[in-house]
């Protein structure tokens, strides 16, 4: 008897241990992952714990924003323009006829979209780039579609005179401004000191404008093609671009009726860029524009009067506060390039004074040789 008791507590211990890798083995674990008596699993480990994944971060720059509020970003106002952009004046304008709420954030030039560009807009904590894509996401999102009423025809029309204003006619202009920023400058009166909020001296700022921008501009004209025919040829590429558009348009009051469309909003955007030039700046686009296709003229009068009826509002912002920042500087003594100009003064007024102690110094010598040769005699 003891022999077959002392033989039978091995097979009992065995026969628990395959019991227990079974249960182990029906909840997925190996033998060997089997957790201990007692041991907790990871997973209820982390359960226990309930550790929340961190918020992401925002990716927008305007994190207390107001709900289906769309956050403009473009360049900043001029006194003569309210966008030096083509493309940031056409999505503004496609905003207000559309009758969306929506903010211009003076970011000062500071900010690019994900894809580098200006404009772009950021709607419920989401950023949307490229005007022809925030058109088409706004129009869907509010159901505000400018041509909802054309017909196949028209909307054919309207694609292939978009293609050609913005990859052709916008290319012109382009070509102009980097061939002589000097004349961007004055064309349209933009102060870079205000515009970028900085104490740099506007010279300066200039200087670095005109070679930056004259550089980098030419070099994109030269890649799309039309930088390497010659000015005269240019010009005659603008002015064909505005023939087609002003026979298109002919005596309506926008180019498919009485209403106007994402054509017309285009159209105006471009045409704004030449129209509003200063009159004191050269330009033959400009001229041609006004003096060979007064419907064109009429339909960037029309536009501006339906979307913007606060546009000097908007510029004369521009003017105060360049009026404003010079007033300051002339309250605090001047501004940075004066006082460079005030110093400079000075020093030369130093020199002047050393000069004329110089010449002054011959003339005293010779009277006291005079007067040694009086006491002589």
């Amino acid at each position: 008897m003891a022999t077959e008791v002392i033989n039978n507590v091995p097979e009992n211990t065995e026969k628990e241990k395959e019991l227990k890798d079974d249960a182990a083995a029906d909840n997925g674990q190996t033998k060997e992952e089997a957790p201990a008596s007692g041991e907790k699993t990871e997973t209820k480990v982390a359960e226990e714990k309930k550790v929340e994944p961190a918020p992401p971060k925002p990716t927008v720059h305007k994190i207390n924003f107001e709900k289906d509020v769309v956050y403009m970003y473009q360049f900043p106002r001029t006194p003569l323009l309210p966008s030096t952009s083509p493309y940031c004046l056409k999505v503004e304008t496609w905003l207000r006829l559309a009758g969306i709420k929506y903010e211009n954030v003076d970011h000062k030039a500071k900010f690019r979209s994900k894809k580098g560009q200006l404009p772009f807009v950021e709607l419920n904590g989401e950023e949307i780039a490229d005007s022809a894509f925030i058109i088409k996401e706004l129009s869907e999102k509010y159901n505000k579609d400018l041509d909802a009423g054309l017909t196949p025809d028209q909307r054919v029309v309207t694609h292939a005179m978009i293609s050609m204003i913005e990859n052709h006619l916008s290319w012109v202009i382009l070509w102009w401004r980097a061939k002589y920023p000097d004349s961007v400058i004055k064309g349209y009166q933009v102060n870079l000191q205000n515009a970028l909020n900085t104490r740099l001296p506007n010279p300066i700022l200039n200087f670095c404008y005109k070679f930056t921008s004259g550089r980098k501009g030419m070099k994109k004209a030269k890649a799309h093609g039309i930088g390497v025919h010659s000015q005269d040829e240019i010009i005659e590429f603008g002015k064909n671009d505005l023939r087609v558009l002003s026979d298109l348009l002919s005596d309506k009051p926008f180019f498919f009726g009485d209403e106007p469309t994402l054509l017309d909003i285009v159209a105006f955007a471009n045409l704004a860029q030449l129209h509003f030039i200063d009159k004191e700046v050269q330009h033959a686009l400009r001229d041609a524009l006004n003096e060979s296709f007064p419907n064109l003229v009429g339909l960037v009068s029309r536009l501006k009067e339906r979307a913007y009826p606060d546009w000097d509002e908007i510029c004369a912002i521009e003017t105060m506060a360049v009026a404003a920042k010079k007033e300051k500087d002339t309250k605090e003594g001047t501004g940075p390039a004066e006082k460079q100009a005030m110093a400079d003064d000075a020093e030369k007024g130093k020199g002047d004074e050393k000069e004329k102690e110089l010449e002054k110094e011959p003339e005293e010598k010779e009277k006291e040789k005079e007067k040694e040769k009086e006491k002589e005699k």
